[in-house]
Order: structure tokens, then C-alpha cells, then sequence
């Protein structure tokens, strides 16, 4: 069942790099930087994720990331998803996330799986939602 929200950020894509192609499907990596909140705290959020255009033109990624506060703790997340091209360039992403951290402030998130909501629009801006899966 979808729970509570986790978690919301905006920011951008700061890379992009073509890889070799998987089978001859394209395959591209995608780095961002967000700002935003989890569990109620300031955050910036900075993650690479791997896409694969599939023979359908879905996308598959897998993505992996470093979550930080001002204070320094930091959380780390690993995400798959799918995803589909928008009209306008971009891309909507829909998917599973899982967090590790030692920071007393997250622990909340320990064992906990967050289904999100990512979204790149064609000017490489991005948005993200992340809600607890009970």
C-alpha cells in the first residue's frame, strides 16, 4: 500500500554520457543534483542512473546516490525504474528506491522501500517524489 510522503526535491541534470550500447539497444548515463526534504529535513540529493532504451522504447534505469544535510549526514540510495519519453523531450520515471544510513535522524528508513515519481523535462530539469511502501 502507498503510504506517506518521504520526501520531494527539484534540481537538474548536470551529465550526460552515452554508453555502449547493451545488445544494441541505446544506452545512456544521466547524472543530477536536487534540493529538497526528506522525512521533514533539508537535503541535497546527488545521483548517476543508467537508462536503456528497451525494444518496446521504454526505458529500464538503475540508479544509485548520495543523500546529504547541512549537518553532514548523509543517506545513500539505490533505485531501479521504468520510464517512458514525454512529447515535450523529457522523461517520467516511475520506480523503486531502498536507503542505508546510520544517521539517527533517517532511521526511519531502514528496511523501509519508497516507490517515487521522477521527472526530467526537456531543459533537464528535474523533480522527484518518494513515498513509503508499506
Amino acid at each position: 500500500m502507498l503510504g506517506d510522503l518521504l520526501g520531494e526535491e527539484q534540481g537538474e541534470t548536470t551529465g550526460m554520457r552515452v554508453l555502449p550500447t547493451d545488445d544494441g539497444h541505446p544506452a545512456m548515463e544521466v547524472s543530477f543534483q536536487a534540493v529538497g526534504t526528506l522525512l521533514s529535513a533539508a537535503v541535497k540529493d546527488m545521483g548517476t542512473y543508467e537508462s536503456f532504451v528497451r525494444p518496446d522504447g521504454t526505458l529500464f534505469g538503475d540508479g544509485q546516490g548520495i543523500i546529504m544535510t547541512q549537518e553532514g549526514e548523509t543517506v545513500t540510495w539505490h533505485g531501479q525504474g521504468v520510464g517512458h519519453f514525454t512529447d515535450t523531450g523529457g522523461v517520467n520515471w516511475r520506480g523503486a528506491i531502498y536507503y542505508e544510513t546510520a544517521a539517527a535522524k533517517f532511521a526511519q528508513l531502514a528496511g523501509t522501500a519508497g516507490v517515487f515519481e521522477f521527472n526530467t523535462d526537456e531543459n533537464g530539469k528535474v523533480t522527484a517524489k518518494v513515498y513509503e511502501w508499506k
